[in-house]
């Protein structure tokens, strides 16, 4: 049996964290359960807890966590065997046998829990199964979708129209101008009829050089506190009572200016580090729990720069590995994985910002200061979340690294696809200056989003709501 472990880890996590909490033998009891994937059984127990003992309110937001936490790996892991083998017949063309099936399974390529007895699928674990397996490829009777894609062609012309600055090997791409509406909406009854709904709202920051010009149009709240770049997460946030049977929707419109660049690294001596400065300090500094100089990663980093002299060599090293070894997958929500970087060597596989922190992990590992970046990828047909990271380098500054885009194939200009190496381009929308942080004005409960924040938060009175709850839409325009 499949055990829950990350999930299992973090709810550990949570619930330690209050030191008075209930008698060893409980918590045990509860943590066997629910690594043993028996959720309602562990939800009985905490259920029994909540009701019958006497609670600090920190102990009782600890339990309902771990509550909420069970509900979102049901969310994630809400597929049959029968609708894998569906989707695959459907959009692969063939009827994958039972011994196939397990292989994957044993491999990690179709990932899965046990929950209440029944094993339940990831939400997008067939699609996955093609997108990191290269037999799984073979065996589809549909071509594999091009790795060209419009972003390159865009990255192309930017880069023939790159201009040079002071900063020696630093070029400055074209700018490009957009106009963007967010809007969340929250589902009707989601919380009681007059009851307050408390959100934050992702906002372009204005303490990021490649992002200029932002300002705020509108709102559909009159009231509003700009967080202002207070926190390492930019939001909008507002309130607004809910009414019975009617959808609450929070927004904004703004315009904000981005100016992609790019580090020849050809022509770049990297400094000696000052290792008493603050900024190395921090940014070469483990972060549990998901930046940890575990024995995977110091083993797995050592082999893979072996050869690497200089900060730029173990750079190079280390983004072409990562390129070359873990795949694009549709992820796990972030909340319910307890170490991303392991999560990513052992499933071999990674989206942006499971790739991000790997990296970042990886780097600081060598002594190399590695920082998170995140927000919106805004390419015209290709608007999404998206995460990368910074590296430092004494002498020249930060360098944008965007290792999630450095997959796929060949890119028309002289670095390729290793421009994102030390490149970004002209279509992001900067929104955070890393992860994890605190929100302005504080947030009450846990975040739906624990490492990560593009979609906004939710929450009222008696906890957070779920990304289940509400929804949100990105609309740009582009001048």
């Amino acid at each position: 049996m499949k055990k829950n472990i990350s999930f299992l880890s973090i709810t550990l996590l949570m619930l330690l964290s209050s030191c008075s909490l209930q008698k060893k033998s409980t918590k045990e009891e509860i943590y066997a359960q629910i690594e043993l994937g028996n959720h309602t059984l562990a939800r009985e127990q905490i259920d029994r807890i909540m009701q019958n003992e006497q609670l600090t309110e920190e102990e009782r937001k600890a339990y309902l966590f771990a509550l909420d936490s069970l509900h979102r790996v049901e969310l994630d892991f809400r597929k049959t065997r029968a609708e894998v083998v569906d989707w695959i017949k459907k959009n692969c063309g063939f009827m994958p046998s039972d011994s196939l099936l397990d292989a994957w399974e044993q491999s990690n390529v179709l990932e899965f829990r046990t929950i209440d007895g029944e094993k339940r699928y990831f939400r997008n674990a067939a699609p996955n199964i093609f997108r990191v397996d290269s037999a799984a490829r073979e065996l589809s009777k549909n071509a594999a979708p091009r790795s060209d894609t419009p972003r390159d062609s865009l990255l192309i012309d930017a880069f023939t129209n790159k201009t040079a600055t002071d900063t020696k090997g630093k070029y400055l791409l074209p700018k490009r101008t957009i106009r963007l509406r967010y809007t969340l909406t929250v589902e009707p009854n989601a919380v009681t009829d007059g009851e307050t709904l408390k959100v934050w709202l992702p906002f372009p920051r204005k303490d990021i050089e490649r992002q200029t010009d932002v300002k705020l149009l509108s709102t559909t709240q009159g009231e509003y506190t700009l967080s202002d770049d207070r926190t390492v997460h930019t939001s909008l946030y507002m309130e607004q009572q809910a009414e019975k049977d009617q959808p609450a929707v929070f927004g904004f419109e703004a315009e904000v200016t981005s100016r992609g660049e790019w580090f020849d690294l050809s022509e770049i001596t990297v400094k000696p580090y000052n290792e008493r400065n603050e900024l190395f300090m921090t940014y070469t500094a483990e972060r549990v729990p998901h930046i940890r100089f575990s024995a995977d990663i110091r083993q797995l980093t050592d082999s893979i720069t072996r050869d690497a002299r200089t900060p730029v060599e173990t750079l190079q090293a280390v983004y072409a590995y990562i390129t070359a070894h873990y795949p694009w997958a549709s992820a796990l929500e972030y909340s319910t994985i307890a170490d991303i970087p392991a999560y990513v060597i052992k499933n071999r596989k990674g989206d942006c910002g499971q790739v991000a922190l790997l990296l970042i992990t990886m780097l600081r590992y060598k002594g190399i200061p590695a920082r998170w970046q995140s927000g919106w990828m805004t390419h015209p047909g290709e608007v999404n979340l998206h995460d990368w990271a910074e590296v430092y380098f004494e002498g020249t500054g930060w360098v944008p690294v965007d290792v999630s885009f450095g997959r796929g194939g060949p890119v028309a200009i002289t670095p390729g696809r290793f421009f994102f190496m030390s490149g970004i381009d002209s279509y992001r929308l900067y929104i955070n200056s890393d992860y994890s942080g605190a929100f302005y004005p504080p947030k009450e409960f846990p975040r739906s989003e624990t490492v990560d924040f593009q979609r906004g938060e939710v929450e009222s009175r008696h906890g957070n709501l779920y990304f289940d709850r509400w929804e949100y839409d990105m609309e740009i325009t582009y001048r």
